[in-house]
């Protein structure tokens, strides 16, 4: 079956489309979906101007959309590029990689019913740290570029996803104080994928940008080569 990889380029949606692929999948198009709202209740946004970089790398087309990214109408800008997905590459179904949010889950897979295809979720309601003890396994590279909660701050960014970075991050979630999600499932943070299975050649971070967009929030906007 030929899919559609809803791919941000962080950890989830990249982990998402090695485990279909390893499950026999034809991974056909990746769909970046650029929101200019910084605040997208669906969509990453740090770093999401790469993806075309990780799409070379993987050596897989790439639609990129974008949206002003208003609540609920940004949907419609999802529709559309999955849509062309169909129609430029025949795809029979997408892959997300939704772990906890019903929100964006019920409104992909309300979408996919719309346009009769499958929705696949492969790490749908998986314990966080198994994901990042997967990505880990699996010899994900992956890099911090956007940090949104206390006590996170932009001493994080860039930081490598290793077994220092899980320790901590668990000790986070651990404590009441803070109770940060291991996964950053409560947008607690996001991540980068320099290099995995899937890709035929690591990237490497050429430049990079930092912003703060708020007394707890900081993005990082890479440039890989």
């Amino acid at each position: 079956m030929k899919l559609g990889v809803l791919f941000s380029g962080g950890k989830d949606s990249t982990l998402a489309a090695y485990m279909a692929k390893k499950s026999g999948y034809e991974l056909s198009c990746l769909i970046s979906v650029h929101s200019a709202n910084k605040e997208s209740y669906m969509f990453h946004t740090p770093s999401i101007s790469a993806t075309k970089k990780q799409a070379e790398a993987m050596n897989i087309p790439i639609i990129e959309q974008t949206t002003p990214g208003h609540k609920e109408d940004e949907l419609k800008d999802l529709e559309f590029a999955i849509r062309k997905a169909i129609r430029q590459y025949k795809i029979e179904g997408v892959v997300t990689g939704a772990v906890e949010s019903v929100y964006q889950a019920t409104r992909i897979q309300k979408i996919c019913n719309k346009l009769d295809i499958e929705c696949f979720n492969p790490l749908w309601q998986k314990p966080q740290e198994e994901i990042l003890h997967d990505l880990l396994k699996n010899h994900f590279k992956v890099i911090i570029v956007g940090v949104f909660a206390y006590p996170l701050d932009k001493g994080w960014l860039g930081r490598k996803l290793d077994h220092n970075f899980i320790k901590e991050i668990t000790q986070l979630n651990e404590d009441p104080q803070f109770k940060i999600s291991s996964a950053g499932e409560g947008g607690e943070f996001e991540s980068f994928v320099l290099d995995c299975p899937l890709f035929r050649h690591g990237l490497h971070v050429k430049t990079y940008r930092d912003f703060k967009e708020g007394e707890n929030s900081w993005r990082r906007e890479v440039e890989v080569r």
